[in-house]
């Protein structure tokens, strides 16, 4: 797991091929004022915006996931964020079985922590990394882009 400001995202451009691509889609755009949706990306990309109000933790941790196929990139555009986060080596709950469509598998077990992010604040989840997101008060607006390994 990585979580840093926009302002440093070329510090990773080296982890993965297409993260320069999806980094610099977010800084040329006015996030602010684009509208929620799914977002036009290149092949192996996939985007989306998304404005909502927050959950609590336990309605959050009901979904506690993570995926095989994808990295996600999560931008806190606007709000207060906060996540859950457990190395999926210490899951050993599972809640369902993986669902490949959608590339998602949910365990039962609870974080080892939490973290916010604010405004131009972004999180990269590996496979590795179980989190629970959309947690928090008021309306969050938020960009999930998510790269193909």
């Amino acid at each position: 797991m990585i979580i840093d400001t926009i302002e440093q995202a070329h510090k990773y451009y080296g982890l993965h091929p297409l993260f320069e691509t999806a980094f610099e889609f977010i800084l040329k755009n006015d996030l602010k004022i684009t509208p929620d949706g799914k977002i036009e990306m290149p092949e192996n990309i996939r985007a989306f915006i998304t404005t909502s109000i927050g959950k609590t933790k336990e309605t959050s941790l009901e979904k506690f996931e993570c995926h095989d196929q994808f990295i996600d990139i999560q931008l806190c555009i606007s709000g207060t964020e906060t996540f859950g986060w457990k190395p999926r080596s210490n899951c050993k709950t599972q809640n369902g079985a993986y669902n490949p469509e959608k590339d998602v598998r949910f365990y039962a077990d609870k974080p080892d922590m939490y973290f916010q992010l604010k405004d131009n604040q972004f999180t990269i989840f590996f496979p590795e990394d179980v989190h629970a997101p959309m947690i928090g008060d008021g309306e969050i607006k938020k960009m999930v882009v998510k790269i193909k390994i």
